[in-house]
């Protein structure tokens, strides 16, 4: 894994400061070299000079909304990247204001070639705290924005009052509930609060928080983008799970935006890790449970229209 590229997915609507963000990872005296992909829609892209003072690539991607056929060029684009390997540290994709996320961080897992050779280090989702509430009504993309993101940045605080600001902060955990969230005014965040997270791993989120997947259970709203987090003592049994975390995401896979979780497989030193998007799961043993340790499986859901008793019911089914 450690000779894999880390890519960081910059998303957000439009407006809501990932130009900004970006200048700002490109500019500052960190050392790192970045290769940037840009998918402009309509919106003002980074300014060349910048760019180029900066010593860093941009590739663009000009087709619009980051879909299948802009899936296509990200692949071709990071394949050429990697016969250049050694000229940059890391990638950055910022897509465009309108496009849903799913699709970029799907090609981290369904493309072979491309899933060999880079890791997908985080999606970060910038926030315009201002405006939030009103895309929220409008714009599905803002809502799978927050759902998708591992980090959040939520800008422009200087915009809205203490009362505003906390409306706007529970409506982000009520569609996100494990998310680390970071308040800026002109997406001015430490660096190393987005990049180099290895934050699309559940591992060092419990670790920051260890209770985040409970989260779930509190929020209380009809929006049609929710959370469900199952929590389970003990271990589980895998010739249960597997098969049934496998039908239940082809079953539900338009529905489900993210999946994560980490399981406690009988007879098993190790902790199992899994997470999916949509229909595309990726899992494996990673570090062994410490002395003390309490062996539990926690996952958590988050999508449209998931039914928590039918899950739950289900998880139960698959305990050891």
């Amino acid at each position: 894994m450690t000779d894999k590229i880390p890519v960081t997915v910059l998303t957000g609507y439009l407006g809501a400061g990932k130009t900004t963000l970006l200048n700002r990872i490109l500019t500052e005296p960190h050392g790192k070299r970045f290769a940037v992909i840009v998918n402009e829609f309509g919106e003002v892209g980074i300014d060349n000079d910048l760019v180029v003072g900066a010593d860093e690539e941009v590739f663009e991607m000009n087709n619009g909304c980051i879909c299948c056929t802009v899936r296509g060029d990200l692949i071709r684009i990071i394949d050429g990247l990697m016969k250049r390997r050694g000229k940059f540290d890391a990638i950055i994709v910022e897509t465009t204001g309108l496009a849903d996320p799913a699709p970029v961080a799907q090609t981290f897992f369904v493309d072979e070639d491309v899933a060999a050779r880079t890791k997908l280090d985080a999606v970060v989702t910038v926030v315009d705290a201002k405006w939030l509430g009103e895309r929220l009504k409008d714009a599905p993309e803002a809502k799978n924005q927050i759902a998708f993101a591992d980090v959040i940045i939520l800008n422009k605080t200087d915009l809205v009052t203490a009362e505003e600001l906390a409306a706007v902060e529970a409506k982000i955990r009520a569609i996100n509930p494990y998310a680390v969230l970071h308040r800026t005014q002109r997406s001015a965040v430490a660096l190393d609060a987005v990049l180099g997270k290895n934050a699309f791993d559940l591992d060092r989120i419990l670790d920051v928080e260890p209770d985040f997947l409970e989260s779930g259970h509190h929020h209380h709203h009809s929006d049609d983008i929710a959370s469900v987090a199952v929590t389970v003592p003990g271990d589980i049994d895998p010739e249960k799970f597997m098969p049934w975390i496998n039908e239940f995401t082809q079953v539900e896979g338009p529905n489900i935006l993210r999946c994560k979780g980490i399981l406690s497989f009988k007879n098993e030193p190790k902790r199992f890790v899994f997470q999916g998007v949509h229909m595309i799961l990726d899992g494996d043993l990673q570090r062994e449970w410490n002395p003390g340790e309490t062996r539990q499986s926690k996952m958590v859901f988050i999508g449209r229209d998931l039914k928590r008793a039918e899950i739950e019911k289900a998880v139960e089914a698959c305990r050891a």
